[in-house]
C-alpha cells in the first residue's frame, strides 16, 4: 500500500493558523520554502521545520508541524526543478514582498543558486494572476511535495528554546546543568539523545526546574543548519 500523502502525515488537525515558521542558516541549501504552520492552541509554530529544502547535492527535506522526511532527487527531477527555478528568476520584481492574490496563506522562499532572492509571499497560489503563475505553481508544488522515496529523517540535534509557562498535565525534569532561565528565547543546540522521547517541532513539552515550570520547544535541525 502506498504511504499516505505527507500532508496527512505531517500536519495535525488544527483550530488556528500561526505565522510562518523560521529556519536557521542551512549551509549548502539552494532552495528553502517556509510555510504557514497549522498548530493547536499552545503550540510553538516557530519550532516547526521548514516545509521544503533542496541541498546542493539534490537531497531534499520536507517538513510539517513536527516531523521531517528526506530523499534525493534524480538527475531528471533536478533538471526539471532547475528549469522551473530559472522561469521564476525571470519574473520581474521578485524581492521583498510578493502578493499572489487574496487569501491568508503565507510563505517565505529563499533562492540561493545564482543571485540570492529572498521573498515573503502571501495569498492563495491557486488565485495568482497569469504573470505570477510560474512562482505560484512552484510554491504550491513545493508546499505539497511528496515522493515515494522519501523516508523519515532522524535529526542529530535540535534547537531548544524555553520560556516560563505551564502546560496541562505533568512536567519533565530539566535535563541540563544550566537553568532554563539562561535559555530564554535564544535557541541553544542540544543533542537528540539528550531529549530522547520529548515532543518536538511545534508541539512543546513542559519541563520542571525546582518549583518552576517552563514551556520547551525543540526545532529539528537539518544537516549544516545553525539556529
Amino acid at each position: 500500500m502506498r504511504r499516505p500523502g505527507l500532508a496527512a502525515l505531517l500536519l495535525a488537525a488544527s483550530c488556528a493558523l500561526a505565522d510562518v515558521a523560521g529556519a536557521g542558516d542551512i549551509a549548502k541549501a539552494v532552495v528553502i520554502l517556509e510555510a504557514q504552520v497549522e498548530t493547536l492552541p499552545g503550540d510553538v509554530a516557530e519550532a516547526a521545520p521548514p516545509r521544503f529544502v533542496l541541498m546542493e547535492d539534490g537531497t531534499v527535506f520536507v517538513g510539517g508541524s513536527s516531523r521531517v522526511f528526506t530523499g534525493k532527487l534524480d538527475g531528471g527531477e533536478l533538471k526539471a526543478l532547475d528549469r522551473r527555478l530559472a522561469e521564476v528568476r525571470k519574473l520581474p520584481g521578485l524581492a521583498g514582498a510578493v502578493t499572489l492574490g487574496p487569501g491568508s496563506a503565507s510563505f517565505r522562499m529563499l533562492l540561493r543558486k545564482g543571485r540570492p532572492i529572498d521573498m515573503k509571499i502571501s495569498g492563495d497560489p491557486a488565485q495568482a494572476p497569469l504573470a505570477l503563475r510560474p512562482l505560484a505553481d512552484l510554491v504550491r508544488d513545493l508546499d505539497h511535495f511528496d515522493a515515494p522515496a522519501l523516508q523519515p529523517y532522524q535529526p542529530a540535534q535540535y534547537a531548544l528554546t524555553a520560556r516560563a509557562g505551564t502546560l496541562a498535565g505533568g512536567c519533565r525534569a530539566w535535563p541540563f546543568p544550566d537553568p532554563p532561565e539562561s535559555t530564554g528565547f535564544a535557541a541553544r543546540v542540544v543533542s537528540a539523545e539528550s531529549v530522547k522521547g520529548w515532543p518536538v517541532g511545534a508541539t512543546p513539552a513542559s519541563a520542571c526546574a525546582g518549583d518552576q515550570r517552563f514551556v520547551v520547544a525543540l526545532r529539528p535541525l537539518l544537516p549544516g543548519e545553525t539556529p
